[in-house]
């Protein structure tokens, strides 16, 4: 039975990572320090033998805590704040996890000769000049502006991890996560999928920024966990960079007109400005995942929405 270890294992997708896992039957470990993850995420699991949560920050070297736990064979490093808002709100933390916190995972991976995946971000291409994003793409990213310490920081990630690859020979990979929704999802994360669920059912209106002919792909999280098991199960992911996320690329003006649709609101749209270094386009090339991992996205937008609505509604 595999130890594995998921840092930020308390979080959105974390959280939906950690419960596949353990009907995998591998043991996990859960560390989180919950700013934005929360232990509602993860309750169910307390009663599992083997689940453990640790609160803790891995920006701290943690390895004694980790080292009485037995031997990890597995890491998921899932730390980080990841949405505007979040990131805005905690910039210098997200600039730690995926610089200090990462460095002190792959250390751990190299100690323990641990398989180990970083969850990047499609962010690292920023504003694309490519269309669909390719893996080999370098990206169009401002390093001096609001979204700079969660983008800057990824990228820096990926810096370490290609390091440790390289220099070490750590079995490592990158995953670059494009957007996903899903249950456990923050309602005020500011992501565009939960603030037009809860604008809906709460009357309000859907609020958009900019003219909402930007686009952007969604995948559904059960879909992206999925790829993220797959990603670090198969050996002949070890030294990669994959693309993951649905290609389905809608503009937000219809991601907007479908949930009106599907929670029958009343609600009106309103438009706003576009935030500064907004993507306006948001596509993954998933080819590379398909061949490598033999995976694709099978939750349809609209089939995704509807379970996004009924968990927003039982909130």
């Amino acid at each position: 039975m595999n130890n594995t270890l998921v840092a930020g294992g308390a979080g959105f997708i974390g959280s939906h990572l950690c419960k596949v896992l353990l009907e995998k039957s591998s043991k996990v470990i859960c560390v989180d320090n919950l700013i934005t993850g929360s232990r509602k995420n993860i309750e169910d699991l307390f009663n599992n033998p083997s689940f453990k949560f640790i609160k803790f920050d891995i920006t701290c070297n943690f390895q004694k805590i980790v080292s009485k736990l037995g031997k990890i064979n597995r890491i998921y490093h899932l730390a980080s704040p990841a949405s505007p808002i979040q990131y805005q709100r905690y910039p210098v933390e997200t600039l730690m996890a995926n610089s200090l916190g990462t460095y002190f995972l792959l250390k751990l991976a190299y100690a323990t000769s641990a398989k180990f995946l970083y969850a990047s971000t499609s962010e690292v291409y920023g504003n694309p000049k490519e269309h669909p994003q390719k893996e080999t793409y370098f990206g169009n990213v401002n390093s001096f502006g609001p979204r700079a310490c969660y983008d800057e920081a990824k990228r820096f990630g990926e810096a370490l991890v290609y390091t440790f690859i390289d220099k070490y020979r750590v079995d490592a990979r990158i995953v670059r996560i494009f957007n996903t929704y899903g249950p456990n999802m923050e309602e005020n994360d500011g992501r565009v999928i939960s603030n037009f669920i809860n604008q809906a059912l709460k009357g309000k209106d859907i609020t958009i920024y900019g003219d909402g002919r930007q686009t952007r792909s969604f995948c559904y999280v059960s879909d992206m966990v999925e790829g993220l098991v797959a990603s670090l199960e198969k050996e002949i992911t070890n030294g990669e960079v994959i693309n993951l996320g649905n290609d389905d690329e809608r503009s937000i003006l219809e991601i907007a007109d479908l949930i009106l649709k599907l929670t029958a609101a009343n609600s009106k749209i309103a438009f706003k400005d576009l935030p500064e270094d907004d993507p306006e386009k948001r596509k993954p090339d998933i080819k590379k995942a398909r061949q490598l991992l033999l995976w694709s996205p099978k939750i349809t937008l609209a089939e995704g929405l509807k379970k996004t609505i009924d968990y927003f509604k039982n909130l």
